[in-house]
């Protein structure tokens, strides 16, 4: 059994991504290129992002702190801390309104599947 502190990944995050000129860091919590299931806590300052990309396969963004936007063509949904996002199957982007912490959790798809 293995457990993390999400609040103390999220601190520690969100100071390499002032630190970083990215504006960005992120730390894989569970999961990785071996398992289907992912975890990843991403923590974007105000004004940084996650540029327009394919979704990967089933995915979430959970909100831990600050505000984003969820952006797909002409769409936008905002979320704030407590709040769940689902991702779209399609392309998006994520955009930090805020200094943000994020959860992104994906789950794969097989790529042996139509």
């Amino acid at each position: 059994m293995q457990k993390e502190s999400l609040k103390a990944l999220a601190r520690h995050h969100l100071e390499q991504a002032l630190a970083a000129s990215s504006g960005r860091s992120a730390h894989t919590v569970y999961g990785g290129h071996e398992h289907v299931l992912r975890q990843t806590l991403v923590a974007l300052i105000a004004g940084a992002g996650l540029d327009e990309h394919e979704n990967p396969g089933e995915a979430t963004v959970q909100v831990l702190r600050g505000r984003v936007t969820l952006v797909m063509g002409e769409d936008r949904w905002n979320g704030s801390p407590g709040d769940l996002m689902f991702i779209p199957d399609s392309r998006h982007a994520l955009e930090a309104v805020e200094d943000s912490v994020v959860l992104l959790t994906v789950a794969k798809r097989d790529p042996s599947s139509p």
